[in-house]
């Protein structure tokens, strides 16, 4: 059965929605399943309606931050949310004064026939870098770590936001950039680990090069100027390889900062 998959970080759900981007966006492209990061929103604040999708949140304790949602046309066995009690202890995610644990609704997790679907919003180290040891010795190795002891069960992918531009390919202007937030060394470190453990990238199975990009500032017109960051991903466990037919990056599709990207697979 192939599956398109589709992960967008909205950033605000409901003005995605009011401003009527988000229906012509699902009829056009007909997703199975789409994971949203940055939803700003719990479902009661909304009226949102995707006729024929089942719907997973998790919103943020702080209103109007942070969140994830997967809207799936197809039944999950079990959803879950956050990291297991045991993972935060491990790497100190509820010890910390500037903790990015269970409080932020940055994880969802969704076990399908043949595969785990896990969909993530990474925190942002902030432009002083005062969350980079957060993410680099915390957060990104906690994340590792919940989706390893999913792969002990079955194959997964993983989706989202994940705040880093891995190579210089993935953003336009990478000299002026090294050593600043979603390009330091330690973000992008986190993500060779993940490559390490064996999970892919699954677009650059099909392309290789710089210009494609799922974020653009709004400042100087930098989206019509392609000036982005490819810091929204789908990376899979090494035994999907065979089986992704398709991964892509939507420019076109407007409403946020961010744009889509997506996988298709045959599962």
């Amino acid at each position: 059965m192939s599956l398109k998959i589709y992960s967008w970080n909205v950033n605000g759900i409901r003005a995605v929605w009011s401003k009527n981007l988000l229906l012509p966006f699902i009829d056009r492209e007909q997703p199975d399943i789409i994971c949203f990061q940055e939803t700003k929103a719990n479902r009661d604040q909304t009226d949102l309606a995707l006729p024929g999708y089942e719907e997973f949140w998790n919103s943020a304790t702080k209103k109007g931050y942070s969140g994830t949602a997967i809207f799936t046309k197809i039944k999950p066995i079990s959803v879950s949310y956050d990291f297991s009690d045991q993972i935060n202890k491990q790497f100190q995610l509820t010890d910390l004064a500037d903790r990015d644990s269970n409080d932020e609704g940055r994880v969802i997790s969704a076990e399908f026939d043949k595969f785990f679907l896990v969909t993530v919003y990474t925190p942002n180290a902030k432009d002083d870098l005062s969350r980079l040891d957060l993410r680099y010795n915390h957060w990104d190795k906690a994340f590792l770590a919940h989706c390893l002891s999913l792969e002990k069960i079955k194959p997964v992918i993983f989706c989202g936001d994940l705040n880093v531009a891995h190579t210089e390919d993935d953003l336009a202007n990478p000299k002026p950039n090294e050593g600043k937030k979603g390009f330091t060394k330690e973000e992008r470190q986190g993500f060779d680990n993940f490559l390490s453990a064996g999970y892919i990238d699954s677009f650059r199975l099909f392309k290789q090069g710089n210009g494609y990009y799922s974020w653009w500032s709004y400042w100087a017109n930098s989206r019509a100027r392609n000036v982005g960051w490819r810091i929204d991903y789908f990376l899979i466990s090494k035994v999907l390889k065979s089986k992704v037919l398709a991964a892509d990056i939507h420019p076109d599709i407007i409403g946020s900062d961010h744009c889509p990207v997506s996988i298709t697979v045959d599962l």
